[in-house]
């Protein structure tokens, strides 16, 4: 189930120009995350279906690269693989943003050789730090299970973590790198207090630019491509 699309997006590949497909579930309650009102209130925004994605990606096919389906966590919804053949029969390439708790769906769908591109959040450290990013208790078997399979698959790929005062320290970021240290690229995103799904956050004041930069100079002695994005 679609709940929300952006239509032209430069942001969410690099390198490609997407239609961004939101999905409306999550298993996850992420204190920092943005997309809160559509998980809390799905519907409020209305379905949008196959016909009228469709109907976009003809619109605009001259120029779109492909579609990157987001959420949420897309790997709920139980058409994920309809949409995604849909958009692939359009000869239009497939990103999946995830959080990596379903490691055998993500699977089925990498040896059906839909996704062309995968972006996974690693919330904390892989171990009982794990739930305090994610907002509640996180079987971490999983999550390493998913890192392994992205890292094996041979797609383009790569992970992220959305860096959070009063959440992650400097020690935290280079814990998850060393968990990542043979993937193609570790992200580190700049934290926008604006509209977090937990009020407090809205008033802590990001890290500064420099301290995000020497976090990732750091992670970039583990982790092969280390890049920053968010910054002023």
């Amino acid at each position: 189930m679609i709940r929300g699309i952006i239509e032209t997006s430069f942001l969410d590949w690099d390198g490609k120009v997407v239609m961004v497909l939101y999905t409306p579930s999550c298993n996850f309650k992420c204190p920092f995350c943005h997309n809160w009102e559509l998980l809390d209130d799905p519907e409020k925004y209305p379905e949008k279906t196959w016909d009228d994605i469709r109907a976009k990606l003809e619109e605009h096919s001259d120029f779109l690269d492909g579609v990157c389906i987001t959420g949420g966590e897309p790997l709920l919804e139980p058409d994920i693989e309809e949409i995604m053949r849909n958009v692939k029969g359009m000869g239009k390439l497939v990103k999946l943003d995830t959080n990596g708790s379903f490691p055998e769906i993500l699977s089925d769908l990498l040896e059906k050789k839909l996704i062309d591109y995968i972006a996974m959040d690693v919330k904390m450290p892989l171990d009982e730090r794990y739930s305090d990013a994610a907002g509640l208790k996180i079987d971490i078997e999983k999550i390493k299970e998913s890192i392994k399979i992205i890292r094996d698959s041979g797609v383009e790929h790569e992970f992220r973590t959305t860096v959070v005062p009063t959440i992650h320290t400097e020690k935290d970021i280079l814990d998850i790198a060393k968990h990542l240290k043979d993937a193609d690229k570790y992200v580190l995103q700049q934290f926008v207090p604006y509209h977090a799904w937990l009020e407090s956050l809205r008033d802590v004041k990001p890290y500064d630019d420099q301290i995000i930069l020497d976090m990732g100079q750091a992670c970039s002695k583990i982790v092969k491509q280390v890049v920053v994005r968010g910054l002023k």
